[in-house]
């Protein structure tokens, strides 16, 4: 059994554990599902399955619909074997990656108008995936979600997500506030303001 596979392979071989899939169909319930917690590009989505049955983790079979050939992929009792296994090793520490975040740490480095823009952008991921929760879980309620025999799981996931993106938006909201308020980005250093913040962060810790 393969032990230098990639986390995006264990992605996969959950939605395969779930049941079978052509590409297409997968790519679609990975942007539904995996997009909040492990995004990864349409292209990577697609490769992913050969890479499975390359190690026997998968099978692929052809299938003709409406004239035209796919592949549909299933998971091999090997595959299920390695996502247990996987599932019962310790996990790596989240290393989230927010590039809006990122341009704000190096706000000084600009203008304003570059660090609005930033929060902007922050702002619009997180209603965005927000808005896109919420439809999710309207479905959950009127019984008309997939896979409702997970439904104690995803409405758990779905409190975490909910709370970051909450959050994020929250965030925005105030960073918007702050940064429209300051005279440049460069060399403020402590204001008043700055120490508000900060003693609130602090009494809150």
């Amino acid at each position: 059994m393969p032990d230098d596979l990639p986390t995006t392979s264990y992605a996969v071989l959950g939605l395969l554990s779930l049941r079978s899939w052509t590409g297409y169909e997968l790519v679609q319930q990975a942007r539904r599902s995996l997009a909040f917690c492990w995004p990864k590009e349409d292209s990577v989505l697609y490769e992913e399955p050969r890479r499975l049955v390359a190690h026997g983790l998968a099978r692929s079979s052809r299938e003709v619909d409406g004239g035209r050939s796919r592949n549909r992929y299933e998971i091999t009792d090997q595959g299920r074997e390695a996502l247990r296994a996987w599932l019962g090793r310790p996990s790596e520490q989240p290393r989230p990656q927010l590039e809006p975040l990122l341009r704000l740490t190096f706000a000084d480095q600009g203008e304003t108008s570059d660090a609005l823009a930033a929060v902007a952008a922050l702002r619009e991921w997180a209603l965005t995936m927000h808005n896109k929760g919420m439809e999710m879980l309207r479905e959950y309620s009127s019984g008309d979600g997939p896979f409702p025999d997970r439904m104690h799981i995803n409405v758990l996931n779905a409190v975490y997500y909910m709370a970051v993106l909450d959050t994020a938006i929250s965030f925005a909201d105030l960073a918007e506030k702050e940064i429209g308020a300051w005279e440049r980005t460069d060399g403020l250093g402590m204001t008043e303001r700055t120490r508000e913040i900060l003693d609130s962060l602090l009494e809150r810790g």
